[in-house]
C-alpha cells in the first residue's frame, strides 16, 4: 500500500515520466526519471551542457532523498498522507531553490510559467493550511 502511495506521490509530481503500475509497483528508476527530466528542461528551457549536468545532479540526489524519507515513513506505519504530502513538498522546494541557482533569469522565467509557479503556489496554499491547523491546537 505505501508502496502504491509513493508511486502515486511521484507520478502526481511528474505525470509524464513516472509510469503508475497499480498492479505491479515498483520503486522508480531514480537515475532514468531525473534524465528524463533534465532532458524535458533541457529542450523547454534551452539549457547549457553544464546547467543540464546540474539539474539531472540535483534531481538525482533529491529524488533519492525523498524515496528514502518516504520509505522510511512507510517503515515506521505512518498513515497521514499529508505528512507524506509534506515530505514531497519539502524536496520539491529544495529543487526549485537550486534551479534558481542553476538558471538565468529568462529560463527561471520561462520554468515558472511552464507550470512551477503554479506547483509552488500549491505547495505554500498546503502549508500555510498546515500552520493554520497547528495555530487552531
Amino acid at each position: 500500500m505505501k508502496k502504491i502511495f509513493f508511486v502515486l506521490a511521484a507520478a502526481l509530481s511528474f505525470p509524464a515520466i513516472v509510469p503508475v503500475n497499480a498492479q505491479n509497483p515498483e520503486p522508480p528508476d531514480i537515475p532514468t526519471i531525473a534524465a528524463k527530466e533534465a532532458e524535458r528542461l533541457e529542450s523547454l528551457l534551452d539549457l547549457e551542457y553544464w546547467q543540464v549536468f546540474y539539474v539531472d545532479s540535483t534531481l538525482q540526489y533529491n529524488y533519492k532523498a525523498l524515496q528514502d524519507e518516504i520509505m522510511e515513513m512507510s517503515r515506521s506505519k505512518v498513515s497521514n498522507a499529508s505528512l507524506y504530502q509534506a515530505i514531497q513538498d519539502k524536496w520539491m522546494e529544495k529543487t526549485d531553490s537550486s534551479y534558481m541557482n542553476i538558471f538565468n533569469e529568462t529560463q527561471w522565467k520561462a520554468y515558472l510559467k511552464s507550470g512551477a509557479a503554479k506547483q509552488q503556489k500549491a505547495r505554500a496554499k498546503r502549508k500555510a493550511q498546515a500552520e493554520a491547523k497547528i495555530e487552531k491546537k
